[in-house]
């Protein structure tokens, strides 16, 4: 007998900058945070039950180098920093990669759980971002439960995430060991939330755990 389908699954989305800026320490440290989510996901039941990883990057373009996939199945990919900062581009690709990828609901089933973002940029979009966020907002069928937005270092345009999503943190320095502590709270969420959701079957927002010392919630002059 095959249960997958009746199996719903937590996706979640990580939206990573990989631009000229991110070069040197910084695009390491975030390629060892994702390994590090793995890894801990590897080691959570609840995880491997339910979420699906996938990532996008973007730079010069937005492309997604690991399509919607389970724990087990996931392979971290090789990241590299170069070219401009196309955030609009990386937002299209993420409501593409929704519409395909995320089960809706049918006929005697639930769908999946609906998605959780994780967007980290250093820096301010070089594209048209606008209208792409306003689609993901307003997107029919399948919506977006959270987008998480972090803004890395002094270049990062803190309105522009504010204009994508309410939920802001700002890190105020991109030193590896603070990207590292950023990666371990997403996996510490991740992991809450995919524990929560098997408990009461049904949607819910994400489950966050208290941010480090290193991370603060930017809730000044939030979009709607």
């Amino acid at each position: 007998m095959n249960t997958e389908e009746f199996i719903r699954r937590l996706p979640v989305y990580l939206l990573l900058d990989t631009s000229a800026s991110m070069f040197g320490s910084a695009i390491q440290a975030v390629q060892q945070g994702v390994h590090m989510i793995h890894n801990e996901l590897l080691n959570n039941p609840h995880a491997i039950e339910t979420v699906v990883l996938s990532v996008i990057t973007f730079a010069s373009s937005a492309q997604q180098i690991s399509l919607l996939s389970t724990v087990e199945d996931f392979k971290p990919p090789t990241l590299k920093a170069e070219g401009n900062t196309a955030l609009g581009a990386a937002l299209t690709l993420l409501d593409q990669a929704i519409e395909r990828e995320v089960k809706r609901n049918a006929e005697g089933r639930k769908g999946d759980y609906r998605p959780i973002v994780f967007l980290l940029t250093d820096g301010a979009p070089t594209d048209e971002w606008k209208t792409p966020a306003a689609k993901l907002k307003s997107r029919a069928g399948i919506k977006v439960n959270s987008i998480v937005a972090i803004g890395c270092g002094p270049s990062v345009n803190m309105a522009t995430l504010k204009e994508i999503t309410n939920d802001v943190i700002r890190m105020t320095e991109t030193s590896p060991d603070s990207i590292k502590q950023f990666f371990k709270w997403v996996s510490a969420s991740i992991q809450r939330t995919s524990q929560k959701m098997v408990a009461k079957a049904d949607d819910t927002n994400l489950d966050a755990v208290p941010l480090p010392s290193v991370l603060k919630w930017d809730k000044t002059d939030s979009g709607s």
